[in-house]
């Protein structure tokens, strides 16, 4: 496949570092593979079951009874959460949300894992996909929403729902940790098959000190990153990126970026693989040359 913003061999050779584990990087490892880029990977931050399972617990128990008018999903880590407390209940992610409950979410990606899943989603934004964009989409009316999230979210889409007058009930779904997570702890890699029944082979994986070779050496040509999270250890472990290109998944992760001082090369206007394939196309389509 070519995208108009990534034309034809604008990839190839081009050695791209993502900077998740091999199981979420799948998808974007193989168009870019598909493209003629070679993709790596250095998995940097992960993610744990919520210490207050007791309090989770009593938020997804009144979210099933129907004490809930919206359930806002604002990432795919909240939806493997889901798919985890389903599994512990002997039930499905969809037994968990009642008829009567709309489903919120802030991107394609989450829309397609909730809907493979079973859970139908009624509003998700198309052209800002963010907490920003659901924010702007959101009709102000005096709901009650359960906004399960990470325990670093930030505040804005909370706030933003609550300024259109839902009352939101919080809840800490996961906390985000450095890479690997504890065993013991760590949310299941995959909620559901990948959509559309796609397989996608796993994308070498870089050590911390094979990554760092690589950028000294001036042999990585971009790195991606796909949340604030992930810019600050990237700032916090892999600097300085030499003539490595930093992508940001977003504006959030963006502005992250720019507020650690790392220069962002370019920002993907969707969190899709097209999107950021579209990304890395507009920063290297005027340079002429393939590594």
């Amino acid at each position: 496949m070519q995208l108009p913003d990534a034309p034809a061999g604008v990839l190839n050779g081009r050695r791209v570092l993502i900077t998740r584990s091999a199981d979420r990087a799948r998808p974007l490892a193989s168009l870019l593979g598909s493209l003629g880029a070679e993709p790596l990977v250095l998995p940097l931050i992960d993610f744990e079951r919520a210490a207050d399972q007791p309090g989770l617990d009593d938020a997804l128990d009144a979210l099933a009874a129907g004490a809930f008018d919206w359930l806002v999903v604002s990432s795919i880590t909240t939806v493997r959460m889901l798919v985890e407390k389903a599994a512990e209940r002997g039930t499905t992610p969809a037994a968990l949300v009642p008829a009567g409950t709309r489903v919120a979410t802030i991107g394609p990606s989450s829309r397609q894992t909730l809907e493979a899943v079973g859970i139908p989603v009624a509003l998700a934004p198309v052209d800002i996909q963010s907490a920003e964009g659901l924010v702007d989409l959101w009709t102000a009316a005096p709901e009650s929403v359960l906004l399960p999230q990470a325990d670093i979210a930030a505040t804005a889409l909370r706030d933003g729902l609550a300024a259109k007058g839902a009352a939101v009930t919080a809840v800490v779904a996961y906390h985000t940790v450095d890479f690997p997570a504890r065993p013991e702890l760590r949310l299941a890699a995959e909620p559901a098959p990948a959509v559309g029944g796609a397989v996608h082979e796993a994308p070498r994986e870089l050590s911390p000190s094979q990554a760092r070779r690589e950028l000294d050496g001036g042999a990585i040509d971009a790195v991606v990153a796909a949340s604030p999270s992930a810019a600050r250890r990237i700032a916090a472990t892999l600097l300085p990126l030499g003539s490595c290109r930093f992508i940001a998944i977003g504006r959030p992760t963006a502005a992250e970026a720019a507020a650690l001082g790392i220069p962002v090369a370019a920002t993907a206007k969707v969190p899709t693989p097209d999107g950021i394939v579209a990304a890395l196309g507009s920063v290297f389509a005027n340079e002429g040359t393939t590594r």
